[in-house]
């Protein structure tokens, strides 16, 4: 099966989110299985200085989508099982950041990724790669599905062509001024409630999930979820009505490079047969932030964006009473200027309970998975979430909000000795709280709580699962009739 992804960041070429993680990954899984994945992604600042080898494919070509022609080329890279094939158009990708700067977002972010997905099409014709299946991911490269469905309708290049259109956050959209339609070379007639007209902007994500031949999102929960007001940010309505071909399949984890027993980025290797590495990196945690005064108190580890969305907020407010309980907390990320202002001045009257790196480091971040006794995760809404994955693989135990892909990773630990993590319902500080509680008390129980952390480490969450369930999904839409 040929397989086409467009993403607009990949692992180990550009990333600022999941997305990245997930387009890197499961390619090379999906080309374990047999599949023949080209993944095409814009050529970025970010790429051009990490001087890969790269052969061009397509020297010198020319697309016109209503505002002239403008010149590209394609690169093409061999990655780690899979080729990456990269879209050069300096004008458009040769920036400092993918898609701003700390100011907002670049005002012609429509007409660039627009030109993405038009000339990833059109580099599959000009090199004979007859896609069985486009799968675009988020609103970057949803125009693809409204080429395919508009101009393309014809091409008898694309028709045998499916498509699949992944969600990773619905909260982000692609919204842009109707005048976008004629500068991306799709027909001014699409601009109604019906097409991809959204409360006056054209919304590209519509685009995705109207024209492909299935949707799919990151985790079976949120596909439920953003079929409700409370979550569906607008358009839950439209999702409604292509429930049937709405699907949830969870996002995996490569464990080559998330294992305690052979990560070089934590302070000792450690494995369920053999736990001492990880006592061991609990005190180099310690003493990476500052915490050393008090060797056997519990950890709380945090490695997120400083958001609301991801219930930094409801930390911050149940901070004093975490403290109280007699756990330690340890934060790691960047994000919100409130948030990290609040907790730089937490971390200024605890120096000796809350350690705090407004920053992000590799190191840090794996460190903090290695030694911290337990991990919080109380977002709002998280489509999947991968650090509750991460976490359960290293012995330290999620205490998350039950939404999204963290309600369908983590099972409520009981007596009987079953479940790997603690959850709770509420978006509040006493429902976090509580959880917290729940867990220390299991902790306080040596046999329970190495049960605990026996169930965590052996929960399996890898990229291979999920890359059979994607190519069944495939196959499922292959034979689906044209949208």
């Amino acid at each position: 099966m040929n397989i086409a992804f467009l993403a607009s960041e990949v692992i180990p070429y550009a990333k600022t989110g999941g997305l990245a993680d997930v387009a890197g990954a499961l390619p090379k899984f999906l080309g374990r299985l047999g599949a023949d994945v080209r993944v095409f992604m814009p050529y970025y600042r970010e790429v051009r200085a990490k001087h890969l080898p790269l052969r061009t494919v397509v020297a010198k070509a020319s697309l016109d989508l209503g505002c002239g022609p403008k010149e590209y080329s394609v690169l093409e890279h061999a990655g780690n099982g899979f080729s990456v094939l990269f879209i050069v158009r300096d004008e458009y990708y040769d920036r400092e950041c993918l898609y701003g700067t700390p100011a907002g977002d670049d005002p012609d972010n429509g007409e660039r990724f627009a030109f993405f997905a038009r000339a990833s099409l059109e580099a599959m014709k000009a090199l004979g790669f007859r896609p069985d299946i486009v799968h675009g991911h988020d609103w970057q490269a949803a125009t693809a599905f409204a080429y395919l469905k508009f101009p393309y309708v014809n091409d008898p290049f694309f028709q045998g062509t499916r498509s699949l259109f992944t969600v990773h956050n619905l909260a982000y959209q692609g919204l842009f001024p109707p005048e976008v339609l004629a500068s991306v070379g799709l027909p001014a007639s699409l601009f109604n409630m019906n097409d991809l007209e959204f409360y006056g902007k054209v919304n590209f994500m519509k685009a995705g999930i109207l024209y492909a031949t299935a949707v799919s999102t990151v985790s079976p929960r949120y596909s439920r979820e953003i079929q409700t007001p409370e979550f569906g940010c607008g358009l839950d309505g439209l999702l409604r009505t292509r429930s049937k071909a709405l699907s949830g399949i969870l996002n995996g984890v490569d464990y080559a490079d998330w294992d305690p027993a052979s990560d070089r980025l934590i302070p000792a290797n450690f494995g369920p047969s053999d736990m001492a590495g990880k006592a061991v990196s609990k005190s180099g945690l310690l003493r990476m932030f500052g915490l050393e005064g008090a060797p056997d108190r519990p950890v709380a580890g945090m490695v997120t964006r400083l958001a609301g969305q991801k219930g930094v907020d409801i930390v911050c407010e149940a901070l004093e009473d975490i403290f109280r309980l007699g756990v330690s907390v340890i934060i790691l990320g960047t994000g919100e200027q409130k948030i990290q202002e609040f907790l730089t001045k937490a971390h200024k009257k605890h120096p000796d309970r809350l350690g705090l790196k407004i920053a992000f480091d590799e190191r840090m971040a794996h460190t903090i998975y290695a030694g911290s006794d337990f991990f919080l995760i109380p977002s709002r809404y998280e489509p999947c979430g991968l650090t509750q994955m991460y976490a359960l693989k290293y012995g330290t135990v999620p205490v998350v909000r039950a939404t999204g892909g963290l309600d369908d990773t983590i099972r409520e630990f009981a007596q009987a000795g079953t479940g790997n993590g603690f959850k709770f319902e509420a978006a509040s500080a006493p429902a976090l709280l509580e959880a917290l509680r729940r867990a220390l008390a299991v902790r306080a129980r040596k046999e329970s709580w190495e049960a605990l952390v026996r169930n965590a480490m052996s929960a399996d969450f890898s990229w291979s699962r999920s890359a059979r369930e994607y190519l069944a999904l495939y196959e499922k839409v292959r034979t689906a009739p044209r949208t």
